[in-house]
């Protein structure tokens, strides 16, 4: 039986750490309607739409043919504004894309469906993406969300501090930096939707951990993609010249 996946995008617009950063300009467009293009250029979707509270947000993407819903209620996290937007749609799988992640590409889209198609048992609620961090200032950044997994790349704990602590310097060690989109089972975005946060999701305030302290099992999937969040300012500038980069 095929599965009806589709994509949405949560869109704030009062970032904490950087407001209206989804309406900066990522060489002549936003950030926000990069992120749509590139999401709806994959092909992979039976659907993708923006989630947001923002009208400005909104009438971005209605204004360039593209498809957004308007949040009625307010929300902690992108996941649970996802879960109001999808909650009465016909759909298996939920892709949450980042709006600050301009740089989403097909290949890794492919490796988080391909979790579920492959997961005959269901027992994978949650599937998300990790690459290795080398840089010393980006593996202590708490902005950057790590993660360690079991050796079958099940996530064991995330968190914004350096993860594993490299106690034994003679022994090799790798650091993962979680990148923040998110294939989710229907029914599992529903549940996060109506339970309530936990201790460790609230005390470091990365949400997916919400599903790890409820026994969730979270497949993580290992890209080499190169990747930009954006959430300071250098982080943008950071984006123009990568943007400059592959399309030159």
């Amino acid at each position: 039986m095929s599965l009806k996946i589709i994509a949405v995008i949560p869109a704030r617009y009062e970032a904490s750490r950087f407001p209206g950063k989804l309406m900066q300009d990522l060489c002549g467009k936003s950030v926000i309607l990069r992120t749509y293009e590139a999401t709806v250029a994959t092909q992979l979707f039976d659907e993708v739409l923006v989630a947001t509270d923002s009208n400005i947000i909104y009438n971005e993407i209605v204004t360039n043919n593209g498809s957004a819903v308007m949040s009625t209620k307010q929300h902690d996290c992108g996941s649970d504004r996802i879960a109001e937007a999808v909650e009465h749609l016909d759909a298996d799988i939920v892709i949450n894309v980042q709006g600050d992640e301009p740089f989403t590409n097909k290949n890794d889209l492919e490796k988080l469906i391909q979790v579920f198609q492959s997961d005959g048992s269901n027992d994978i609620a949650l599937a998300s993406l990790m690459h290795e961090i080398n840089d010393k200032d980006a593996i202590e950044n708490p902005n950057n969300v790590k993660v360690i997994t079991d050796l079958q790349l099940n996530a064991i704990y995330f968190s914004r501090s350096p993860i594993p602590f490299n106690r034994d310097e003679d022994v090799t060690v790798s650091y993962y930096k979680h990148i923040g989109i998110y294939a989710f089972r229907k029914d599992a975005l529903l549940e996060f939707y109506n339970s309530k946060p936990t201790p460790l999701e609230l005390k470091e305030k990365v949400e997916c951990l919400r599903y790890l302290e409820h026994g969730k099992q979270i497949k993580m999937v290992l890209t080499g993609q190169l990747s930009i969040g954006i959430d300071a300012p250098q982080d943008l500038e950071d984006a123009r010249k990568l943007w400059i980069r592959l399309n030159h």
